[in-house]
C-alpha cells in the first residue's frame, strides 16, 4: 500500500490540506489546475455571486465530461480519484 502524503491544494480562493499516494500527485495537481482554470473562466464570461457559484458551475462542468471509466487502463486512476473528490467535497462541507 502506497503511503499517503500531505499536500496543500488551493480552489478558487481556499486551501484545503488533503492526504493523496505519492503516485497521484501529478494528476491531482492537473486535476486542481483545470479546475481553477475553469473557474477563471466562468468568472470572466458569466455574472456570480460568489465563488460559490462559480464552483458549482465547475462542478457541473466536470461531472459532465466524457465517462473516462470505459477505458479499463483509467478505471483505478478514476476509483483513486473519486475517492480524493469526495474526501475534498466532506472537506468543503465542512469549511462551509
Amino acid at each position: 500500500m502506497d503511503a499517503l502524503i500531505p499536500v496543500n491544494i488551493l480552489i478558487g480562493d481556499r486551501s484545503y490540506r488533503i492526504k493523496i499516494a505519492a503516485k497521484d500527485e501529478e494528476v491531482i495537481r492537473k486535476t486542481i489546475k483545470q479546475i481553477n482554470d475553469k473557474i477563471i473562466e466562468f468568472k470572466t464570461q458569466f455574472a456570480g455571486k460568489d465563488m460559490q457559484d462559480y464552483i458549482a458551475m465547475v462542478l457541473l462542468w466536470y461531472a459532465t465530461l466524457p465517462d473516462t471509466r470505459k477505458d479499463p487502463a483509467m478505471q483505478d486512476d478514476t476509483a483513486d480519484m473519486e475517492q480524493a473528490l469526495k474526501l475534498l467535497q466532506e472537506q468543503i462541507n465542512a469549511a462551509l
